[in-house]
C-alpha cells in the first residue's frame, strides 16, 4: 500500500502529466472537495478500471458556496483523505491553494447558462457557476482522459456535460451510480453533520423518491401525480423541512406534461435537517413495457 502521491503546485502536475503522456498512460481523474467517503471511492475505482493512472484533486472550492453556507465548518481532513485512497493503487493527488486556482486580481467566469435557477439552483443562486468555473481550470491543467462523476449529484452532472460538450473537452465524462447506506441513505460528506435523531428522519428522502418510482412502476404517468407522492411523505416526517421535489425531464430539467414513452425521467429532492442540506435522486429509463433504474448517462 502506497501513500499517495501528493502535487500542490501547477508546476508539479504538469510535470508529472508530460510523463504519463509520454509513458501513453490514460489517465482518469476524479474531482472532490475531500471528506472522502466510499461513494468518492467508487468513483476513484471506476477511473481506475478505464484508465492507467488516477488523479484526485481535493479542493474546497469558495465559488461554489453561498454568504452563509457551511464553507468554513466543511469537513477537511487530508491525511484521512490519503489514507482512504492509498489502497487503490496508482493514485496522485492534487491539493492546491485558493490562490493557485483563483489567482489574485482573478474576474474569469465560465458558466453554462442552463439549468442554475432550478432544483438546487433555486436555492443556491451562483452555486454551479462556481462549479463550472472550477472544472473548467481544473480539467485544463488536468487534460484528464477520463473524468468520473456520481449520479447522487444529477444537476450538476448534466450541468457538467454541457460544459465539456460546449468547450469540447478532450475527455469522457462518465457517471457511477449512487453509493446509499443499507436503509437507503445517499452517502454524503455532510452526513457527518447529522444528529443520531437527525440520521433516523434522514431516510425520509429515499423512501418518499422511491413511493415514486414505485408508482412510476406501477403505471402512473402524471408527473404532478409522481411528485405529489413524495412531497407528502416528507411533510409527514419528523424534522424534515422539504426544499423541493420534484419530477422533470434530465433533458430539460421541467415537468413534462405526460412521462415519455420511451423516455428517462429524474425524480429528485433536497431536504434540511437541522443546518444539514441533502439531495437525492432517481433516475428511470421508462417504457410501455417496463420501467428501470438507470444512469443519466
Amino acid at each position: 500500500m502506497t501513500r499517495p502521491l501528493l502535487l500542490r503546485s501547477v508546476a508539479e502536475l504538469r510535470a508529472w502529466r508530460r510523463v504519463l503522456r509520454a509513458e501513453g498512460l490514460r489517465l482518469g481523474f476524479v474531482p472532490t472537495m475531500g471528506a472522502l467517503h466510499e461513494g468518492h471511492l467508487d468513483l476513484a475505482r471506476l477511473a481506475l478500471a478505464q484508465a492507467d493512472r488516477l488523479l484526485v484533486s481535493i479542493f474546497v472550492n469558495p465559488a461554489q458556496f453561498a454568504p452563509g453556507e457551511d464553507f468554513a465548518a466543511y469537513p477537511r481532513d487530508l491525511e484521512t483523505d490519503l489514507a482512504a485512497l492509498a489502497p487503490l493503487g496508482p493514485v496522485a493527488c492534487f491539493v492546491p491553494a485558493a490562490e493557485t486556482i483563483y489567482p489574485p486580481g482573478d474576474s474569469t467566469r465560465v458558466s453554462v447558462g442552463w439549468g442554475l435557477d432550478v432544483l438546487c439552483g433555486a436555492s443556491r443562486p451562483g452555486h454551479f457557476d462556481g462549479v463550472t468555473n472550477v472544472l473548467a481550470r481544473l480539467f485544463n491543467l488536468v487534460e484528464p482522459d477520463e473524468a468520473i462523476f456520481g449520479q447522487k449529484d444529477a444537476q450538476q452532472a448534466l450541468i457538467v456535460k454541457r460544459l465539456v460538450d460546449s468547450l469540447h473537452f478532450p475527455l469522457r465524462l462518465r457517471l457511477a451510480p449512487t453509493r446509499r447506506e443499507a436503509d437507503g441513505l445517499a452517502l454524503s460528506s455532510r452526513n457527518r453533520y447529522l444528529s443520531p435523531a437527525e440520521r433516523a428522519q434522514a431516510i425520509a428522502l429515499n423512501r418518499a423518491l422511491a413511493a415514486a418510482g414505485a408508482a412510476l412502476a406501477a403505471g402512473e404517468r402524471d408527473p404532478a401525480r409522481l411528485a405529489a407522492i413524495g412531497r407528502d411523505l416528507l411533510a409527514l416526517a419528523p424534522g424534515v423541512a422539504p426544499e423541493y421535489f420534484a419530477v422533470v425531464d434530465p433533458e430539460t430539467l421541467a415537468p413534462p406534461a405526460r412521462v415519455p414513452e420511451p423516455g428517462r425521467l429524474l425524480i429528485a429532492g433536497a431536504v434540511r435537517l437541522g443546518r444539514t442540506r441533502l439531495i437525492d435522486n432517481l433516475v428511470f429509463a421508462v417504457t410501455k413495457e417496463a420501467v428501470h433504474e438507470t444512469l443519466l448517462f
